[in-house]
């Protein structure tokens, strides 16, 4: 895994520095300002759906609860009068339960998650669009505040060729959580139990794992990150409009945990591997922008990027396979004699 790390890693130092050389726009701070926050924002909500993807689940519903949470909170506390903290914890709790309910569904009845998750995509969209009428949503002059979660900067000072420069504070919630995440991946039982179930859930089964309740708290996590990231989507923009808010949000964290390490297989991936996938995938964004290439395109050469390095890590990961497996056979040979 450290490996792949470094992998990707490199790519996105490659990506930087060719986008810095082409264009004297990129190394402003106003504009890596501007990509920490994107960054970090996509990278909060791809640390949820890497859990699923490690315990060889799907979550297709990640944009829709983002809209749906990302509508639910303005309407709590600015139309409805509920305090600020007490309208941030409701509205984690809702995300939270839509996990737990996705998790029972997959464990209790054994419906396929793909199924479970695309229902969910249509059903939490719908629910945004009803309780609010359709109508857009913001927080008004009155939260400034409660904003700065999202818009709020941290003054660095002066650094050589940016000028003043402000760290965005999502990056310091992407950092918190991200060692959080970590933690819980590679140093609990939990994470061991969650790997052990991704690798072969028949096999951890028998083991004496409760794979049930694995998969159940795989998807609560995913779901309260991903209100975690529509509440700090939605205090960034200010302007929630529940029929795409959160729209196809689900693919860019899904492809960043992917670029990121993670394998749809099961029972491999990296919390730092997903950040810096996330990473990635808002550069080509920005150096996109900067570089002046037709808006058009973006879907177009993000696609073609992530397959390549999708198609890279499966040939380097078959070269390994091989390598092992001539390794074990010359062993064996060996011993034979």
């Amino acid at each position: 895994m450290m490996k792949k790390n470094l992998g990707i890693l490199s790519l996105l130092i490659t990506v930087f520095i060719a986008t810095a050389l082409c264009s004297g726009n990129f190394l402003s701070a106003y504009n890596l300002e501007n990509l920490i926050l994107r960054a970090s924002l996509y990278g909060i909500i791809s640390i949820g759906v890497a859990f699923v993807i490690i315990s060889g689940g799907i979550d297709l519903s990640i944009g829709s609860v983002i809209g749906l949470i990302g509508c639910l909170l303005p309407m709590l506390i600015t139309e409805w009068g509920v305090p600020t903290w007490i309208g941030l914890v409701v509205v984690l709790l809702v995300a939270a339960s839509i996990g737990l309910l996705h998790g029972l569904l997959i464990t209790k009845l054994k419906l396929q998650p793909f199924v479970v998750t695309l229902c969910g995509l249509l059903v939490y969209r719908g629910i945004a669009r009803w309780i609010t009428g359709d109508a857009t949503l913001g927080f008004g002059r009155d939260h400034e505040s409660l904003r700065l979660l999202a818009t709020g900067r941290i003054p660095v000072g002066q650094v050589p060729g940016l000028g003043n420069f402000q760290i965005p504070v999502p990056l310091i919630i992407l950092v918190v959580l991200g060692v959080l995440a970590a933690i819980l991946l590679n140093r609990t039982i939990f994470g061991r139990y969650l790997l052990a179930l991704g690798n072969n859930e028949q096999a951890a089964r028998y083991s004496g794992i409760n794979t049930s309740r694995v998969i159940i708290s795989t998807y609560a996590i995913c779901s309260l990150v991903a209100g975690l990231g529509g509440v700090l989507f939605a205090l960034d923009v200010n302007s929630i409009q529940p029929a795409g808010f959160g729209s196809f949000y689900e693919l860019y964290a899904i492809a960043a945990a992917v670029l990121g390490g993670c394998s749809l297989k099961g029972g491999e991936g990296s919390i730092f591997g997903v950040i810096i996938g996330a990473a990635i995938m808002q550069l080509l964004y920005n150096s996109i922008g900067v570089l002046g290439i037709q808006t058009t395109l973006e879907y177009a050469i993000i696609g073609i990027v992530i397959l390549l390095g999708v198609m890279a890590d499966e040939i380097v990961r078959r070269i390994a396979a091989r390598r092992r497996a001539d390794q074990q056979a010359k062993t064996a040979a060996q011993s034979e004699k």
